[in-house]
């Protein structure tokens, strides 16, 4: 009887044990430890913004591709009427103000017929580079296992844009039966990009055997092919997703969500992981990458926010503005508008490293 007691103390403190370490709070990275709210970047009252990816143009000023579209709704509107509108400022932080669209679905019997989304902008050589999902249907079934990637390149970022290939498509779940990912129930999405040392890391979110996972894709060529890796290059607990990716002091970094706050401890807070050779990122070297929204945004008041989407006050589609190769500033909207009004808007914090 004895013996049964200690057993049972034994795998009672194991499993105690596990969840401590699958739930315990994270160290706070360098990008958390000096991350200050600075305001709205943009906002726009005809439309919803999901998705604020900058970079800087050789003019100077601060360029902001953002997913938008007319509904109020978020689900299914993202999936459904999505585009990719271009807005401009003379400062990092705002405010912006519309330029042009610079990609709309096709409309037609292509694998991005609807919804342009998830855009990643990044610049290679002389070369402005977006990368984005798209579908072939937003109704359920076969959404979202249709989701794939696509690349378009421009020598300014005010366009003409143009799909690299054929179409544009550079990555989707189906390529290979011998990969992790192959049909993946969530196709591959939230595309993250960094060149370095001669090579080309495309980083994606898929469903494998295991849950959701982030992917690589690596090519030598910017325009592909990309060879997916055999196995996922993150081991998170439960989900994650909207991954944005930079390269700093010979280190690369991956930027995620940590929806359910298995990674950091910190619910709809950011996981930043880190690896020496952007193949392997573990998830003991991972700290958080930023806490909610209301830790940074000081007159929070839950009587007057409007909940649009989600069930935490937290930031969606983190995405790093890299200034002089450091990272400065990080732009992302929220389900929740913290000022009462009825359409979600970007956010943007200044790094102070």
């Amino acid at each position: 009887m004895i013996i049964i007691k200690n057993l049972i103390l034994i795998l009672f403190s194991i499993c105690s044990l596990s969840f401590y370490a699958q739930n315990k709070k994270a160290d706070y990275s360098f990008i958390a430890k000096g991350l200050k709210w600075k305001g709205v970047a943009v906002q726009d009252d005809n439309y919803s913004l999901w998705g604020c990816a900058p970079i800087q143009g050789d003019e100077g000023k601060t360029h902001l591709f953002i997913a938008r579209w007319p509904e109020k709704n978020v689900d299914p509107a993202w999936r459904k009427s999505s585009e990719i509108a271009h807005y401009v400022s003379d400062n990092p932080e705002g405010p912006f103000v519309f330029s042009d669209v610079a990609i709309k679905g096709t409309g037609k019997d292509t694998w991005d017929k609807y919804a342009p989304h998830n855009p990643e902008i990044k610049k290679v050589g002389n070369n402005y580079v977006i990368l984005y999902i798209a579908n072939t249907d937003y109704k359920q079934p076969p959404h979202p296992s249709n989701q794939s990637i696509g690349m378009a390149i421009s020598k300014s970022p005010y366009g003409p844009w143009k799909k690299v290939g054929k179409n544009g498509l550079i990555l989707n779940a189906n390529s290979d039966s011998t990969k992790w990912c192959y049909h993946s129930e969530n196709g591959v999405a939230n595309p993250a990009f960094v060149a370095a040392n001669g090579k080309f890391y495309l980083y994606f979110k898929a469903r494998g055997k295991d849950g959701l996972r982030y992917g690589l894709a690596i090519s030598d060529k910017l325009e592909g092919p990309y060879i997916i890796s055999n196995e996922p290059i993150t081991y998170n607990h439960a989900t994650l997703e909207d991954a944005t990716a930079f390269y700093y002091k010979d280190t690369f970094y991956l930027l995620t969500t940590d929806n359910h706050g298995k990674n950091t401890g910190i619910v709809g807070g950011g996981t930043l992981w880190k690896s020496k050779d952007g193949l392997n990122y573990k998830l003991k070297d991972a700290t958080v990458a930023y806490d909610r929204l209301p830790k940074y945004y000081t007159n929070y008041n839950i009587k007057k926010v409007t909940k649009i989407y989600g069930p935490d006050p937290k930031f969606e589609r983190p995405k790093i503005l890299m200034i002089d190769n450091k990272p400065a500033y990080l732009y992302a909207p929220s389900g929740w508008n913290v000022f009462g009004g009825k359409r979600t808007v970007g956010h943007v914090l200044k790094i102070n490293i």
